[in-house]
């Protein structure tokens, strides 16, 4: 969640909103607090600048999205060692 990101269907397209046609509990996430993914999906950080990264954040024990797939930002920054 991003909380005020603003991110939904257009009412247009509300038929396929899967918000509006299932019933669901609140939605909590539960993120590491090591873990910064959410500032490196929105560019407010860089991977390096994550106290977990290349310790106790690796391709092999991901803590967050962005070191899971070889795409990810701290993936990239991991394999290719980019500094900050």
């Amino acid at each position: 969640m991003i909380s005020k990101s603003g991110l939904r269907l257009k009412d247009e397209y509300s038929e396929f909103d899967a918000l509006k046609i299932f019933e669901y509990d609140e939605i909590i996430v539960n993120e590491k607090n090591e873990c910064i993914a959410g500032e490196v999906l929105q560019g407010i950080k860089k991977p390096p600048e994550c106290s977990s990264f290349g310790y106790k954040c690796t391709p092999e024990h991901p803590l967050g999205a962005p070191m899971v797939s070889a795409e990810g930002a701290c993936a990239a920054y991991f394999r290719y060692k980019k500094s900050k």
